[in-house]
Order: structure tokens, then C-alpha cells, then sequence
């Protein structure tokens, strides 16, 4: 009976530190990333992001764990055709002086992380204030049963890359709404910064997710 109890007390532990180790990116669509694209404003109808219900947020993990967050201050425009049935192109510009992580929202708030996420070690948002979002290609059908795939160029510390991602967008009744949530490896727009020592290791993929409702 003891070597039963132990070899299932082990089995356990085992599972709990697989648990532990598990990264939460591991299950979200990694965006393709290239080149920047040639993108064209599109013509239709342009409506503005509902700003009481619109959210851009991130994730970022490391050995033994991670942190969310996401930006307080962005806007962005779609462009629906004439009929208001097809979105046609999305922009969003983001304040990045207005990321926050959720150490900022603990009951004693510390912004530690998030100023040295806007620091010139990650983000850099004194150079590069601004991060935007701008389509190039909305198409139907997606990865993993979403509605449409996005194409566009993301502009994040200065460098412009396009970037391929999933998601589920509805044009109904003269409004947007959008929802998606991909990976990026950062240091693809140089965001290269690791904890010295090696001991704890960021991870090189970063997640976003959008959910998006235009007025």
C-alpha cells in the first residue's frame, strides 16, 4: 500500500508541476508575420469603436508564470460598404503611454511592471508613443472556425510588419463587432529584453486580444 500511495502522490506532483509550467500562449493562434503591405484607405461607410465596450489587451508569460494587461486609451475607425453589410478595412491607434498590467489592478497597486514595460528595455514610449493596427485585406472564412482571416500592418516601436490573424467579425444592423486573439513573437519589432541570469526567461511570444464594437 505504500508504494501505491507513493507512486500516486508522484503521479500528482507531476501533473501539478506540468500544470505549473504550462503556458497560457501555447493554446492561441500564432499570427503569420511578414513584410509590410501595401495598404489602400478603403471607401464605404466609417464608423467609429465604441470606446465604453472596445478592448485591446495582452498577455505575456515567462518560466513559472505570467501577466496580463492592456491599454486604457486607443481609437479606431471600420469601414463598412455602402450597404452596411461587409467590413471592408479596420484601423486602431493605441496610446501606449496608457498600457497598464494586472499588478496595476491588485487591491496595493504596483506599477512597477508596467513602467518598465514603457521603458526603452521594451516598449520605448517616450520615442515611440503610438502603436497602430491598419487592414489591408478582410477575407471570409479563418483558422479554427472563424469567420473572417485579417491581413494588415502592425506598427509597434517603430517597425511595421504585417501580420495574419483569425477572427470573428458580425456587421449587423449598421454596427461592427470583431473578436480575435493571436501571437506575435516581439522580436520581430524589436522588443529583444530578458531578465539577466537566465533563471526566469520571457517568453518570446506575446498575446493580443481584440474585442472590438463600433457605435
Amino acid at each position: 500500500m505504500k508504494y501505491v500511495f507513493s507512486l500516486g502522490l508522484g503521479a500528482v506532483l507531476a501533473l501539478l508541476m506540468i500544470s505549473a509550467c504550462s503556458d497560457p500562449n501555447d493554446n492561441v493562434t500564432q499570427a503569420n508575420t511578414g513584410d509590410a503591405v501595401e495598404v489602400e484607405t478603403a471607401e464605404g461607410k466609417t464608423l467609429s469603436f465604441d470606446q465604453s465596450t472596445s478592448k485591446v489587451e495582452w498577455r505575456g508569460t515567462k518560466t513559472g508564470g505570467g501577466h496580463d494587461g492592456g491599454f486604457e486609451k486607443f481609437e479606431g475607425t471600420a469601414i463598412v460598404s455602402e450597404d452596411g453589410k461587409t467590413l471592408k478595412q479596420v484601423k486602431v491607434t493605441i496610446d501606449m503611454n496608457s498600457l497598464w498590467s494586472d499588478e496595476d489592478r491588485k487591491e496595493e497597486p504596483d506599477p512597477k511592471l508596467s513602467n518598465h514595460l514603457k521603458s526603452d528595455d521594451f516598449f520605448s514610449v517616450t520615442e515611440y508613443p503610438n502603436a497602430e493596427f491598419v487592414s489591408s485585406e478582410i477575407k471570409e472564412g479563418g483558422d479554427g472556425g472563424k469567420s473572417h482571416t485579417v491581413t494588415g500592418n502592425l506598427t509597434l516601436r517603430g517597425v511595421t510588419k504585417s501580420v495574419t490573424f483569425p477572427a470573428d467579425i458580425t456587421v449587423k444592423d449598421g454596427k461592427v463587432t470583431a473578436k480575435a486573439e493571436f501571437k506575435i513573437d516581439r522580436h520581430d519589432w524589436n522588443v529583444s529584453f530578458n531578465i539577466p541570469g537566465g533563471e526566469v526567461i520571457l517568453h518570446d511570444d506575446v498575446a493580443i486580444k481584440l474585442d472590438i464594437a463600433t457605435k
